[in-house]
């Protein structure tokens, strides 16, 4: 029997664990939309309350995120090597349709997903910096009600709704945001296809309903992440 390592290595294994951890992060980016929502309620301490009882999630937080993040690697990395190795190899480009005589999605968004995919890997290093790893209680974004502090669980609460407000009132990083959501769409417009055909549907029938899905699916996601900013930028 061949080991989870080696069989990862294989052509075949490549593909479905990229598209293994495509799902999972896709997944993920819908979480994350849906939490962010909550800076929207009336309740600016909503979302400030929300990010402490993720915390508060203790050793299931801390092992989600250790789970995201060796998807994340293990995505980039094998994106790579299956893009490096068609390109030597001297392919089409990442995921063309494999369903018979079915039709090659060959377009932008799949021409690009090795560009789209590295950048948006960096952009969620400057993302955890500026907002996971950036000012918190200590620099004075804690929150309060009725002018008075919050405290839970013995501590300030930090306020996360001060902190999104402030980033995305600056220029320069609502332009880059809203440019790395747009690639987030093209990158998530073949990536939900192409992951679910590197699982094995490709059935004629099946196929295009994946792809019609993965681009609403795009879209929604693309334009949930950039409202926020915009009309934080434009309205608040």
């Amino acid at each position: 029997m061949p080991s989870l390592k080696s069989a990862a290595w294989t052509s075949v294994g490549k593909k479905v664990f990229t598209g293994i951890t495509g799902i999972l992060l896709s997944l993920f980016v819908l979480v994350h939309l849906l939490g962010n929502l909550a800076y929207f309620d009336s309740d600016p301490n909503a979302i400030n309350r929300y990010a402490h009882f993720l915390h508060s999630l203790g050793a299931l937080f801390y092992l989600t995120e250790i789970i995201l993040l060796v998807a994340i690697v293990l995505h980039i990395i094998l994106g790579i090597v299956i893009y490096l190795r068609r390109k030597k190899l001297r392919p089409v480009d990442y995921a063309v349709s494999a369903t018979r005589g079915g039709e090659s999605k060959k377009n932008f968004s799949s021409k690009t997903m090795i560009w789209t995919g590295i950048i948006l890997g960096i952009f969620i290093i400057f993302h955890l910096q500026t907002f996971k790893w950036g000012p918190g209680v200590e620099e004075g974004y804690v929150a309060t009600e009725a002018g008075e502090e919050i405290i839970v669980d013995g501590e300030p609460l930090k306020d996360v709704h001060q902190r999104i407000t402030d980033v995305f009132k600056k220029e320069g990083y609502v332009i880059g945001y809203v440019f790395v959501m747009i690639l987030l769409g093209f990158h998530l417009r073949h990536g939900v296809w192409s992951a679910f055909q590197s699982l094995g549907a490709n059935n004629p029938r099946i196929s295009p309903i994946i792809y019609t899905i993965g681009g609403i699916f795009a879209v929604l996601i693309a334009f949930g992440f950039l409202f926020l900013p915009i009309y934080i930028y434009f309205f608040v």
